[in-house]
């Protein structure tokens, strides 16, 4: 670990090369530069898992933490390059002072050139991602609606503030939801009549779902709250009988379906570097995430 105090954007870039030429390893291997967005509650957290991520997508992760009001104009850094957590890079920044509300002339010497950048804010994502100081830089922005503290009001301003690149990671963890949905309803069945999710209070990826179902297969469908944590079930009717997918412990679910055998599906919590791997996969926009975010906020246009 190196430690640079009172420094600026320049220096820990030259800082970054000369410990890559030290190394003798180049940073032509580099595909992305991920922006992290953050306060000191989350950027430990955040980090980690983009480190881990680095694994399949290697690349240089500046976590940036505004510090307002914390003593004097200053920059200070802890830069790691390499070593047993995988290849990429990381810097980490502390904004003191006035710099706090600048940090977007602080990251510009550290984005790798010609290749894609993403955002990521853990939690207190701007209202426009897309319109932020870093966000605008962006590719892809990537924000969590699960950390605020009304997770389905921050859904509304999601949508409301959608633009083309932007992604949630509530979505994400949808994504194993859906894929086994999907598979289901290759199977004939008669018309879907109703649907009911059965999920925790104010679970951001159970409101997403329900939106989903809805729009895809035009029918109402209900979220009731339970004293668990996650998605717990999710219950499909149709005219010939129902589909479920049933998940009490959050690592094994049942799909269970009206004259078939019910069949166990490995369905476990993802954790933060799965779905960051995730949503790396992909830097074009996900035209699936926009509709049904702006179909959550009411935004039919």
């Amino acid at each position: 670990m190196i430690r640079l105090e009172d420094t600026s954007g320049g220096a820990i870039a030259a800082a970054i090369s000369a410990e890559r030429h030290r190394q003798g390893s180049p940073t032509t291997g580099m595909v992305l530069t991920m922006l992290i967005l953050t306060d000191e509650e989350y950027q430990s957290d955040a980090t980690s898992g983009a480190v881990f991520a680095a694994r399949q997508h290697p690349m240089r992760i500046v976590t940036v933490i505004p510090r307002p009001g914390r003593g004097s104009h200053s920059l200070d850094a802890e830069i790691a390059v390499g070593g047993d957590d995988g290849p990429g890079e990381v810097a980490v920044l502390r904004l003191r002072g006035e710099l706090a509300e600048h940090a977007d002339s602080v990251v510009i010497p550290l984005l790798l050139s010609d290749t894609p950048v993403v955002a990521f804010w853990p939690s207190n994502a701007p209202a426009i991602p897309a319109e932020d100081t870093i966000g605008h830089h962006a590719q892809r922005r990537i924000t969590d609606s699960a950390t605020s503290e009304k997770p389905l009001e921050e859904l509304v301003q999601r949508g409301r503030g959608y633009r083309p690149g932007d992604t949630d990671l509530a979505w994400s963890r949808l994504t194993p939801w859906r894929s086994i949905l999907a598979t289901a309803f290759d199977q004939p069945m008669g018309t879907v009549t109703g649907g009911l999710i059965i999920a925790e209070s104010n679970n951001p990826s159970a409101a997403l779902l329900a939106t989903w179902l809805g729009v895809c297969l035009n029918i109402t469908v209900t979220v009731q709250s339970m004293d668990a944590p996650g998605i717990q079930s999710v219950i499909i009717t149709t005219e010939t009988g129902e589909i479920a997918i049933t998940r009490p412990d959050g690592r094994t679910a049942t799909l269970s379906q009206t004259g078939t055998p019910d069949a166990l599906i490995s369905l476990p919590r993802r954790d933060l570097t799965t779905l960051l791997n995730d949503d790396l996969r992909r830097l074009d926009p996900d035209d699936v995430y926009g509709w049904v975010i702006r179909a959550y906020a009411g935004d039919t246009t």
